[in-house]
């Protein structure tokens, strides 16, 4: 019971961490609408989320375990971590869509999609495609503000749990030679008889 403690609280300090990164990482996102290299720096960090997972994952394997860990305990624990900083990455999303956002990201997608040519969308065979995200992206306008926050930190709890399985594959890691104590044991009370007689 002691461990499981200790491993929730190291999750839940690594996972505040995450949390703080994937929220300055969502800052970038509407950003990315006005200045792209906002935007593909956005899409950068996003792909770093997994090895910075691995970071923290292996850290609490070598600083907190004594340099060996097992593939559940590490999935157990990457899974606790991205749960963690998801739940805080949620308050940063309704913050954001309650007080800051007024439709800016909807307004953005459906200025995008009216852009594209619709003739050179038809003829590459994207003209239902291009119906089907506009059909999405107005029925996400008409979500509230808690609604898609709950969304999003459904989403990112589920790629959190998915992410933690390589990460416990990469991160597993047995510990060095057991010391076997029963042999020398047993030499040592051979020698006490010994000395005895």
């Amino acid at each position: 019971m002691e461990n499981r403690s200790f491993m929730n609280k190291y999750a839940m300090q690594y996972g505040t961490y995450m949390g703080i990164f994937w929220i300055i990482k969502f800052t970038l996102f509407p950003l990315g609408f006005t200045v792209p290299f906002l935007e593909f720096f956005f899409l950068l960090l996003t792909l770093l989320v997994p090895f910075v997972g691995y970071y923290f994952t292996k850290m609490y394997r070598d600083r907190i375990c004594g340099g060996s860990i097992t593939f559940g305990h590490a999935w157990v624990f990457a899974t606790f971590m991205y749960m963690f900083s998801a739940l805080l990455t949620a308050v940063g999303h309704f913050v954001y869509f309650r007080f800051m956002d007024n439709g800016f990201i909807v307004t953005s997608y459906l200025d995008m999609l009216h852009a594209v040519d619709k003739n050179q969308a038809a003829s590459a065979g994207l003209g239902s495609s291009l119906k089907q995200f506009e059909e999405t992206i107005n029925t996400l306008g008409s979500l509230r503000p808690i609604e898609i926050t709950m969304q999003l930190l459904s989403q990112n709890v589920i790629y959190g749990s998915l992410l933690a399985l390589p990460t416990a594959l990469f991160v597993k890691k047995r510990a060095a030679f057991p010391i076997d104590n029963s042999e020398e044991d047993s030499k040592d009370d051979n020698n006490q008889d010994e000395n005895k007689e």
